[in-house]
């Protein structure tokens, strides 16, 4: 029936209404404001995995900035950057463990660095210049539907209602601006096309306007400005570097005149217009110059386009609607509001979120901003799709950028804020969501084993603080000039190999695990066995070592970042090796090299305490420099590992104290890990307190404040943007509603008293379980529990329970209530508070 009323409305506004036969209708996911964007954190953000573009909403003149997530500077890694770097290593180990000069150590290290990663490219910008004949405008709206994907602005000019609907097509790879007159012939407007890339304007008979564009060969990080040295490089004598591009834009109308030429394409009479936007660039993999070697963008730009006006817009907008919901409409989570017709929910997103921030109770908010977090990462994080390729993961702004020097060069930032970004995909149902990132660690694994033979004459690979589309995995730095402090780290590799053990741990796909991710995982380890060495008490350490991004005090007073044996370093290790062993129990194979694990794991520099009751972050109980240092990297065994747990009273004790006076301060990012920490304190009005400091209102120039927080557009503010903080919400958010990192699903281990009364819908747990969950006055009234692979259920709770289906074997503990009990694939179980 609803398919059929679909087809009846066809394209107009109402087929927004119109969902697939089997997608629950989330309700009151928009944001909205009064008013045109005038900044770029004001503009609304929509993509497919492939193109994005911020929807500014003007009136007279609309603008879009445009990105395509494989435009990056650059192209493959070069190697043998820095032969002489292996030679050095010895002389660090000297300097850390026979002279104790931490200095000398720092100053040695920057004769180990590489070069510095690419930057990631804004493609263009799309114009529509309405003429209106000087007429003001009224009843102005503009909207982002994140239930539907699709971005509105409407205005009345002259008793004539003008309406713009945009939608980023991930089925069919397409842009479409759908504009509408409610008055006949009332359209007339130009659309134009330019870039800050060098390009070139191009016509084509059919009536295209066609921009053609080279990347840069190389882009200096936006805080890397050598006297003397351009930042951005177009000339390449390798004939290798600088991705190609080209996006193409028609106007399609049934009733108006549409005429192009290298000034754009211009529209007259119209009713109703579509503009159809496609892209595509040359990259053609990590390891392929993207000019001499690349794909054909022109080809593929003029494909995406001319099967997409074939379909026409009703088909596209069916097929849009049909993928993304299948995804989005997975998870629903509602927090009631006990104030009846709360006044804030009437109000423009922007005010809303001034509001919220100066105290307005408004759990809808929050349950928005949730959600919101699983629309980007539907929007920047993209599976291939039939006739669509796999785009990349989402980088450190999804696939938004607007500046040809973004922030640390929009890359892969891999200390944290990469895997950050993916936290919440697994747990929020976005599986698939997963797939680019997991494809991408493949890549950077090539580039790493040839980093770790380069560098240190390791076996395995190796991955520092930063990579880019390329694969760059060495320490950057351009051979001397990056700081120590971030640029010499030596954990990516094994931290992001976790990602691969949680999408097996999550899905339970063991053909993954043993073709993918195992391997992956394994040569991480190999590297990280000759990596570490013993110091005088026979423990196996790391040596050189950071904790990203903070110092400590010397014994001589001074400053210093470089040391043995870190908390995180160590912690990482362990969680590797950890979790190797327990996939070669998995998969019942190599279990010499699993014995070697256990042997070595045994001997790793333990988790100390300090002398003030903290976990302690350096091999030594060292000052740090900075009590309130945005990063709590010796937190790792916390989250996103699972060493320190209640399972670990003394530790978990001292972890909460290590977070207490580190304090609540910090980047929206360092908020956002804040949020899992407490979640996993099982803390949940701590962790709520953070929610909402996440979520203060910040606008640059207007209140701009350097302690994070939420931008008008609800990106997450750094500042500037990093959308690592949106997703830290998001999964933060889920860890208060839903834990099974302990192989054991605990229900509602961190509500905080702020949401009384609520359900979510659809969160996954480990070992391939899809849940509902329903609580009130606080408590667990009831949750559904699908068993999608027929494994052993688990459930923790803080109240008894009985399961509808199955016959539970029940504990009491200390902590609450354990309930075992064995499930079949595809059945559904209730469980019920005991009377």
């Amino acid at each position: 029936m609803v398919n059929a009323i679909c087809k009846v409305i066809g394209a107009s506004i109402f087929s927004l209404l119109c969902f697939s036969a089997h997608a629950q209708k989330p309700v009151n996911l928009k944001l909205w404001y009064k008013q045109p964007a005038t900044q770029w954190v004001e503009a609304l953000p929509i993509g497919n995995g492939h193109i994005g573009a911020m929807v500014f909403g003007g009136v007279e003149q609309e603008l879009l900035q445009l990105n395509e997530s494989s435009l990056w500077s650059g192209g493959p890694v070069k190697t043998n950057v820095n032969p002489g770097s292996a030679s050095y290593l010895p002389q660090v180990r000297d300097a850390l463990f026979k002279e104790g000069d931490y200095q000398k150590a720092n100053q040695l290290l920057k004769k180990m660095q590489g070069l510095y990663t690419e930057s990631y490219m804004p493609m263009g910008d799309l114009k529509i210049v309405h003429d209106f004949k000087g007429e003001k405008s009224t009843n102005y709206y503009r909207d982002l539907d994140i239930a539907n994907s699709i971005a509105t602005t409407s205005f009345t000019v002259d008793g004539v209602v003008y309406k713009r609907e945009i939608l980023s097509s991930a089925p069919d790879n397409i842009l479409v601006v759908r504009i509408t007159a409610s008055k006949p012939k009332q359209l007339n407007f130009i659309v134009s096309a330019n870039s800050q890339i060098k390009y070139k304007l191009q016509t084509t008979a059919s009536k295209e306007l066609l921009v053609n564009g080279k990347a840069p060969a190389h882009v200096n990080p936006n805080y890397y400005n050598p006297a003397g040295q351009k930042p951005i490089i177009y000339d390449d004598s390798s004939g290798c570097n600088g991705t190609r591009f080209q996006f193409r834009l028609k106007a399609v109308s049934k009733d108006g005149t549409v005429l192009t030429d290298t000034s754009g394409i211009h529209v007259t009479g119209a009713t109703e217009v579509f503009v159809y936007l496609s892209a595509a660039t040359s990259f053609n993999g990590f390891d392929k110059c993207p000019d001499k070697d690349g794909k054909d963008e022109k080809l593929l730009a003029r494909g995406y386009l001319d099967k997409a006006i074939i379909k026409g817009y009703p088909v596209l907008l069916k097929r849009h609607l049909d993928d993304y919901h299948t995804y989005f409409n997975r998870v629903v989570f509602d927090v009631t509001d006990s104030t009846k017709n709360n006044p804030n929910t009437n109000l423009p997103s922007d005010e809303r979120l001034i509001a919220y921030s100066k105290g307005a109770y408004d759990p809808k908010l929050e349950t928005l901003y949730y959600q919101y977090g699983r629309y980007l990462l539907i929007s920047s994080s993209r599976a291939a799709l039939p006739g669509v390729p796999a785009g990349p993961p989402a980088n450190l702004q999804g696939i938004w950028n607007k500046e040809m020097r973004p922030p640390w060069s929009s890359n892969y930032t891999i200390n944290i804020n990469t895997q950050m970004n993916y936290w919440p995909v697994e747990v929020a149902n976005l599986s698939e969501m997963h797939l680019p990132l997991l494809s991408w660690i493949k890549d950077l694994a090539m580039t790493g084993k040839v980093t770790a033979r380069e560098f240190y004459g390791a076996k395995g690979w190796v991955a520092h603080h930063n990579a880019d589309i390329w694969g760059q995995s060495n320490p950057v730095g351009n051979v001397g000039d990056g700081d120590p402090l971030w640029a010499n780290w030596y954990m990516g590799a094994n931290w992001l190999t976790q990602h691969l053990w949680e999408h097996y741990r999550f899905s339970g796909d063991k053909t993954f695990l043993k073709e993918r991710g195992y391997p992956l995982m394994k040569e991480a380890a190999l590297f990280t066995l000759d990596w570490l060495v013993e110091d005088k008490d026979g423990y196996l350490v790391t040596a050189p070592s950071t904790s990203p991004e903070n110092k400590f005090k010397d014994p001589k007073g001074g400053e210093a970042a470089v040391s043995i044996a870190t908390t995180m370093d160590m912690s990482i290790i362990y969680d590797l090796f950890s979790n190797l062993i327990e996939a070669a129990d998995v998969l019942g194979n190599d279990q010499e090299f699993k014995r070697l694990l256990i042997e070595k794991r045994a001997k790793l520099y333990p988790l100390k305490i300090d002398s003030r009751g903290r976990i302690q972050e350096w091999y030594k109980d060292f000052e740090e420099t900075d009590t309130l240092h945005r990063h709590v990297s010796h937190l790792f065994g916390l989250h996103p590992g699972h060493s320190i747990s209640q399972d670990t009273p003394e530790f978990f004790e001292a972890a909460k104290k290590t977070l207490e006076v580190r304090g609540d301060a910090g980047t929206g990012w360092s908020k956002g890990w804040k949020i899992n920490f407490w979640a996993r304190l099982l803390d949940g009005d701590h962790a709520y307190t953070l929610i909402r400091q996440l979520m203060k209102y910040t606008n640059e120039g207007k209140g701009y404040s350097r302690s994070g927080g939420t931008y008008p557009n609800f990106f997450d503010a750094h500042p500037p943007f990093q959308i690592d903080g949106n997703f830290a919400g998001t999964a933060g958010m889920s860890e208060m509603l839903i834990q099974s990192h302990l192989k054991e699903i605990y229900l509602l281990p961190a509500l905080p008293s702020a949401w009384k009364d609520g359900r979510i819908k659809g969160l996954r747990a480990r070992s391939g379980f899809e849940i509902d969950i329903n609580w009130k006055d606080g408590k667990l009234s009831e949750s559904v529990i699908k068993s999608l692979n027929g494994e052993l259920c688990t459930i923790k709770t803080k109240v008894p329970v009985k399961v509808s289906g199955a016959v539970a074997i029940t504990e009491k503990t200390e902590s609450g209530y354990i309930n075992r009990f064995k499930t079949k694939k595809g059945k559904t179980y209730k469980v019920l508070v005991a009377n």
